[in-house]
């Protein structure tokens, strides 16, 4: 049984993931951006926004349990320097990944990981985020019409034939109804000569 085995094994030792995983974190710190496989790049966000949260935080204590494990002194410079500022508002996500397509050589789908708003990343200009459609503007047309119309003393069908709400029918003459009824029943079957 599998229980409490979170995280993926990646095909590797404990310590070779670890190390793994540190490298990771260390150079996308630097350089903004990684190529790596979607499944890496899945399993390295976990590690990547706990140190992010770490540069926020910007005391010594986390100064020191970032140092256990990013092992550069220019990515510790960037984690609590210009990250710390820029996500400063922002509660989490703070990367992106972006996939590829297969891998030449054994078919692993490959991606990019970028920080979100980095100069590496193609949608750092949108941030707003997704675009909403602008509300709808009354036609001036339209409300030309309608203002003629009102003008005329005019009252709308729907209110004149006696209906309620939209969508139901107005009630038909007395005699109309029967009629109405019944002409629909003769012509439903095909006719018998004698």
């Amino acid at each position: 049984m599998r229980h409490l085995k979170s995280g993926r094994a990646l095909g590797v030792k404990p310590a070779h993931r670890r190390a793994m995983m540190r490298n990771m974190v260390t150079s996308l710190l630097e350089h903004g951006r990684i190529r790596t496989t979607v499944t890496r790049a899945k399993e390295l966000r976990k590690p990547l926004d706990e140190m992010i949260t770490l540069g926020k935080q910007g005391d010594l204590a986390a100064r020191r349990l970032a140092l256990r494990f990013v092992k550069s002194k220019a990515s510790m410079a960037a984690l609590f320097g210009d990250l710390a500022e820029r996500y400063k508002e922002r509660a989490g996500g703070y990367s992106r990944i972006m996939r590829l397509g297969p891998r030449r050589g054994d078919g692993a789908e490959m991606a990019v990981m970028v920080l979100v708003g980095d100069e590496n990343d193609p949608f750092a200009e949108d941030k707003k985020g997704r675009r909403r459609r602008p509300a709808r503007q009354p036609k001036p047309v339209l409300d030309e019409v309608a203002d003629e119309v009102q003008d005329a003393g005019e009252v709308p069908k729907a209110k004149a034939a006696g209906s309620s709400k939209a969508g139901h029918r107005a009630k038909a003459p007395a005699g109309e109804g029967e009629a109405g009824a019944a002409a629909p029943a003769e012509s439903a079957g095909p006719e018998k000569k004698d």
